[in-house]
């Protein structure tokens, strides 16, 4: 708990000076064809959070691959953030550093598979990085995901993993108090990319070690994971130039159709909510309870999704 304070206390505090201070001229959201908003904001939030997060890791004495692998993605977003990196050299370092995760934790992973489990994390750091994209969603969403995580790391009677995750949900608390609509501070890359990184490392290391089966960081981080697979796909389907910005997802959508960031992402909080609860759920009660909440969310996510298609569509010409 006082880990989780001073996490959450240490992030405003970044935040607060960032804000209050030219920092916050380092890097600045210019409004562009994919914004949902239309003024100058700094996005240098990501700074406070990781710094939150790894300052308190650092005092608690975690294992040196978990300070050193998110930083090293910092650095690398931190430039692309501040003066524009070319696509190529962030995927590359992407790839490096989640491919050293899997050569330090190999445990129960076969050799074929392991390309597989890159492209997953690698996939996973950039869809968070794709739904930092609207006022609160990308800090709530590790605010319940990372929630979600260390409830089921305590159940499963691994305090030290689940106090990890509990500092990353402190971090991301205090980030919205400033980030929540009307936002005066954005996460940006040196946020979004690490997060993700961690809802794909951590995932893979409790189920790695028994704490959750594979499909819960699926099912917990599922809100971000489903919007931005569905929407690659279809703009694939379309032809569409998938490297170029756009406003198809479908938060993206729910703000232009007039929802606007805040009811968005009050009814995001609430999808979030009911995955990571009922995905403990399914892991404390096994069997049929766990094939329930599954069918079950495969069914609302198709219903939802037709739902805001059908919609989108009766506002087009």
């Amino acid at each position: 708990m006082i880990d989780s304070v001073f996490s959450f206390l240490l992030t405003l505090i970044g935040l607060l000076v960032l804000l209050k201070t030219r920092l916050r001229y380092l890097a600045i959201d210019k409004p562009n064809e994919r914004s949902l908003h239309s003024s100058f904001i700094p996005r240098t939030g990501g700074l406070a959070i990781m710094s939150g997060v790894l300052v308190t890791w650092l005092f608690i004495g975690v294992s040196y691959e978990w300070l050193l692998l998110p930083a090293a993605l910092i650095a690398i977003s931190l430039v692309d953030d501040i003066r524009g990196l070319k696509a190529r050299w962030r995927f590359l370092a992407q790839i490096i550093v989640c491919a050293v995760f899997l050569v330090l934790h190999p445990q129960n992973v076969a050799l074929w598979v392991m390309p597989l489990l890159l492209l997953a994390m690698v996939w996973l750091v950039n869809l968070y990085n794709f739904m930092d994209g609207s006022d609160g969603l990308a800090g709530g969403m590790a605010l319940f995901g990372f929630g979600a995580y260390a409830a089921a790391a305590y159940l499963a009677g691994n305090a030290e993993l689940a106090a990890l995750c509990t500092i990353i949900s402190a971090a991301n608390l205090a980030f919205l108090v400033f980030n929540f609509h009307p936002a005066k501070i954005f996460m940006g890359d040196a946020g979004s990319i690490p997060l993700g990184f961690l809802a794909a490392s951590i995932g893979l290391y409790g189920w790695q070690h028994g704490m959750w089966t594979f499909w819960f960081p699926l099912l917990v981080f599922s809100p971000f994971i489903v919007d931005a697979s569905v929407t690659l796909l279809k703009r694939i389907l379309r032809r569409e130039k998938i490297w170029q910005a756009h406003k198809s997802h479908y938060y993206q959508r729910l703000v232009q159709m007039g929802w606007g960031h805040r009811k968005t992402a009050l009814m995001e909080y609430g999808v979030m909510l009911m995955a990571g609860v009922s995905g403990i759920l399914a892991l404390v009660y096994d069997g049929w309870p766990m094939v329930a909440v599954i069918a079950s969310w495969c069914l609302i996510y198709p219903v939802v999704m037709m739902t805001i298609d059908r919609a989108w569509a009766r506002r087009l010409p």
